[in-house]
């Protein structure tokens, strides 16, 4: 496959729908904090979802994939600041620490004093390497192990009581730019977020943050809406996804618009003190959506009352209305 071709994946599975992470408690949706433990399961009426940091599921392939080819097309989705260094090795740590513990059918880690061996059965990888030790692996830490993720993953620098946006990977992202964002402080960031500041939400996710102890994991969701599968819609690459907001049709609402969450974790890292977001994108077509009935008429209540402010941020306004009545017709016709 050429760098330039774009990746198709395929849908969910029932299984993938069950442990999907619908993201609305209420028929109305307003931004808040909405932080809570992670690593316990959520029920999300059908199923589950939430046990682990990380997540492996169906489409780990196909998103390492992806993966490799926008880094081969872009490598500037991938940036490590010099004094990173040691959160890129405290990511190696986590993540490989994590893996092998949830997925063992997948991964395993063997540790002997500062030497590790690392095997990823999905992806073929048995690695030797000393920690701390960058020779001894293929390639920079933090981009080694973020290879082998399904997750975006973020690093803040904490000085002070500010932290900073200093390492990441953005292969996911919808609608930033880790190149444009890399150096600012959290606040700097999310100063476009329409009413966050307002409502005090942004002055306390930062506080929060600033004080999160090693140790307890805390996790969030968000989520906007994208015009087909595309897991890639970054601001560098807007010209590709941009245009389809406004060539979506009616017929086809139910295959194309995509409701896409992101599950957000906060790690406090222990070496270096960084505090690190893995981010992972899941995809659901309204067609899917509505194989959850509880599911389309809530979708259906919250894109109805939702404010044009936060309509316009997310970059829902060619096609709302058309989803709401696409939804509303749906829902009448399974309940007539």
């Amino acid at each position: 496959m050429s760098a330039t071709a774009i990746n198709v994946p395929t849908g969910n599975s029932p299984e993938a729908i069950a442990r999907f992470p619908f993201p609305f408690d209420a028929d109305t949706y307003m931004y808040s904090t909405n932080v809570e433990e992670a690593e316990r399961p959520r029920s999300n009426g059908v199923g589950e979802w939430g046990g682990r940091v990380y997540d492996v599921d169906e489409h780990y392939r196909f998103e390492i994939a992806e993966r490799e080819r926008v880094l081969a097309a872009d490598p500037s989705r991938c940036q490590v600041l010099p004094h990173m260094r040691l959160a890129a090795w405290d990511v190696v740590e986590d993540a490989t620490t994590r893996l092998s513990r949830d997925f063992p059918e997948h991964f395993s880690l063997e540790v002997r004093g500062d030497q590790r061996f690392w095997t990823n059965r999905l992806l073929g990888i048995e690695q030797a390497y000393t920690l701390l030790d960058d020779d001894t692996l293929p390639m920079e830490p933090f981009e080694w192990i973020v290879r082998q993720l399904q997750e975006d993953v973020e690093l803040l620098d904490q000085r002070g009581d500010t932290l900073y946006f200093d390492a990441g990977i953005l292969t996911f992202g919808a609608d930033w730019s880790l190149d444009f964002d890399l150096g600012m402080s959290f606040l700097e960031i999310h100063g476009p977020v329409p009413r966050v500041h307002e409502m005090g939400v942004l002055p306390r996710a930062a506080r929060f943050l600033a004080r999160l102890p090693v140790g307890p994991i805390y996790r969030r969701t968000n989520w906007t809406m994208t015009v087909g599968r595309r897991l890639d819609t970054c601001t560098e690459v807007y010209h590709e996804w941009g245009p389809d907001r406004a060539g979506l049709r009616y017929e086809e609402i139910g295959e194309r618009l995509h409701l896409r969450v992101e599950v957000q974790h906060f790690v406090r890292l222990p070496r270096s003190n960084a505090v690190m977001f893995p981010i992972h994108t899941y995809l659901a077509s309204l067609d899917e959506i509505c194989t959850v009935p509880a599911w389309a008429v809530r979708l259906e209540r919250v894109l109805a009352t939702l404010p044009q402010d936060l309509v316009d941020y997310k970059g829902l306004t060619r096609y709302l209305d058309m989803a709401v009545e696409w939804l509303r017709e749906r829902n009448a016709a399974r309940a007539g």
